[in-house]
């Protein structure tokens, strides 16, 4: 009998090497698009003549535009393939980057926001489709936390490279640096990734758009994943639209050191999705969801109970890295449960997470501007009040007893 269970198990591993490594890179395009201009935030503020919600919801329009483009790359690469659709948007991110350079008003830079939002969903839709090509059960979340040491690095890396930037040039040049960065990946996929979908495989199900839609929907578990990953992506973005303005106007850091403050947070998203990439072969990965989400709601808790306390910097600080990290901790597991049971359908299951992801995170994150930015309160409040429906959505939807062991 032949070992051989995954497509993806008869790649060298040098060839895993490169898959890792580029579509981390892809995947990576997304949180560096997000991440690279938030030091940026109050500048943008100050220069446009805006307020802060105004500025915030410049990162709503790129989560929208991220979530939109998503849900039309997952089937789109189905149906054709995996390589057009990311090279299609991918170029259409580095035009979009090139236009949010040029902008000269709020209005402006929103639209191209928007479009770079829906050109970065190719990279990370069509990478996530790739990997569960090739990969399923324990050696899919294996890969999921491999490409996550290298797409991991841009929230860590992103603020600090912006807020350098910012050193030398204005805020204009953070998008300069995201077209290059785009070509760069662009120029990846065209000469190191070859098609994983073959071209028999593609619509063999004779499947409609909508039909793959209801397919993806009447899997209960699938539908919890949805919310738990909407939920958990919405703390974290609430925390990504606030701490601009909290930590450099409300605690006076300067720009650069918000940089390093970012990339120290981000660490814990990385040591957490390599700890549960660990822990999952012992423990399943709806019981590793069902610890983060109750730390993450504990985490948002004892920020707003040391922020009334008059606890100051640290009580902020040191609760909102365990969030973080206990956040990472979700992100191979969700993945994994939510495309374990699609194969044939893995680019609208993608892109449908991916979706649900960004456009949740887009909705709520800017509620934090709308309470206010003048303490940690505010922030702590709407990251609870999301990991509550996210800890309802897994114990009332998934229901961790019924998920069957991955294989």
């Amino acid at each position: 009998m032949s070992t051989t269970t995954h497509p993806g198990d008869a790649l060298s591993r040098n060839q895993k090497l490169v898959y890792v490594l580029v579509l981390g890179a892809l995947t990576a395009l997304g949180p560096f698009t997000i991440d690279l201009y938030l030091p940026a935030f109050p500048a943008l503020e100050q220069d446009l003549g805006v307020s802060a919600t105004a500025v915030q919801l410049t990162l709503t329009g790129t989560t929208l535009g991220f979530a939109t483009g998503q849900l039309l790359m997952g089937p789109f690469s189905d149906k054709v393939g995996r390589r057009l659709p990311l090279i299609l948007a991918t170029a259409l991110h580095v035009l979009a980057s090139v236009g949010a350079a040029s902008a000269d008003n709020i209005t402006m830079l929103g639209f191209f926001r928007v479009l770079q939002g829906v050109g970065a969903a190719g990279g990370g839709v069509v990478a996530m489709a790739m990997v569960r090509d090739l990969f399923s059960g324990y050696p899919l979340v294996r890969m999921f936390s491999r490409m996550a040491l290298v797409n991991g690095m841009a929230p860590i890396l992103a603020p600090v490279i912006g807020s350098q930037l910012l050193l030398v040039m204005a805020w204009p040049g953070v998008f300069w640096f995201l077209a290059g960065y785009g070509v760069l990946v662009l120029l990846a996929a065209l000469f190191l990734i070859i098609e994983t979908l073959p071209a028999e495989n593609r619509g063999r199900h004779g499947l409609t758009v909508a039909q793959r839609y209801k397919a993806v929907f009447s899997d209960r578990i699938f539908v919890g994943m949805l919310v738990v990953g909407g939920m958990s992506f919405s703390g974290l973005f609430t925390y990504l639209s606030a701490s601009p303005f909290l930590f450099q106007n409300v605690y006076s850091f300067s720009a650069q050191q918000y940089g390093l403050l970012f990339g120290i947070n981000s660490l814990g998203i990385v040591a957490g999705v390599q700890i549960s990439a660990r822990v999952v072969r012992r423990v399943g990965p709806q019981w590793v969801i069902a610890a983060a989400t109750a730390t993450m709601l504990a985490m948002a808790c004892l920020i707003m109970l040391f922020d009334s306390l008059g606890f100051g910097l640290w009580g902020v600080l040191v609760p909102l890295w365990l969030y973080i990290c206990a956040t990472g901790f979700t992100f191979p597991c969700v993945q994994a449960l939510a495309l374990a049971n699609h194969g044939a359908q893995a680019g609208t299951a993608a892109s449908l997470l991916g979706a649900v992801n960004f456009g949740m995170a887009g909705l709520v994150s800017p509620v934090v501007g709308l309470l206010g930015v003048g303490s940690a309160a505010p922030m702590g409040l709407v990251m609870s009040i999301c990991m509550a429906v996210a800890i309802a959505g897994l114990w009332l939807l998934v229901r961790p007893r019924t998920v069957p062991a991955l294989q």
